[in-house]
């Protein structure tokens, strides 16, 4: 099983996750952010992934530290659980709808963290996260899994919904990503690493 656990422990937050990524999709997940605890169950559900994930932060501050630290930590699980990269996929992606949104993610777990992000929300929050923190999850996640992380919002009107379906895809690509190639041997790279 391709399993992780980390804790990190900075003046600002303290996160421990605890992830299975041939798991079947249960999680357990409170960071104290109601919209980021459903973005990331939303991520294990639909990857399979299994994640247990906790954290206190200086949400008196604001969510800025909490969502950076989470994304930065579970990046971390990935990257450690994936370990030699050895008969993976590499790369996937995924489009998926929520009503009138449309969201593209597309995913190489190659050892270079780059986001390359497309997506305009109408409002600033939605619940007691902010929209603006979107994008820096990503940024954080592929930075520390080292990974290109294509994700785009094609359209629609609902921030809610763009968000969901931003999400859903990212699990789905990243799912397919991980996914063992009993055909690959080694590693899916002429270099031979990644």
């Amino acid at each position: 099983m391709r399993t992780a656990a980390i804790r990190r422990k900075t003046k600002e937050t303290d996160i421990s996750v605890t992830l299975t990524i041939d798991g079947s999709g249960k999680y357990d997940v409170a960071t104290g952010v109601g919209f980021l605890d459903h973005m990331i169950e939303l991520l294990a559900k639909h990857g399979m992934f299994d994640i247990e994930l906790k954290c206190k932060g200086d949400l008196n501050v604001d969510d800025h530290h909490t969502t950076e630290d989470v994304a930065i930590v579970l990046g971390q699980a990935f990257e450690k659980a994936l370990g030699d990269k050895k008969g993976i996929a590499r790369f996937g992606s995924a489009y998926v709808p929520m009503d009138e949104s449309l969201a593209r993610c597309v995913i190489d777990l190659g050892g270079r963290g780059v986001l390359m992000f497309k997506a305009d929300f109408n409002r600033k929050k939605v619940g007691d996260l902010s929209t603006e923190m979107i994008k820096h999850f990503f940024l954080s996640f592929a930075d520390n899994i080292k990974a290109n992380v294509h994700a785009e919002v094609l359209y629609g009107s609902n921030t809610h919904h763009k968000i969901e379906a931003l999400f859903k895809s990212f699990a789905r690509s990243l799912r397919e990503a991980c996914r063992k190639d009993a055909r690959v041997k080694g590693v899916l790279s002429t270099k031979g690493k990644l």
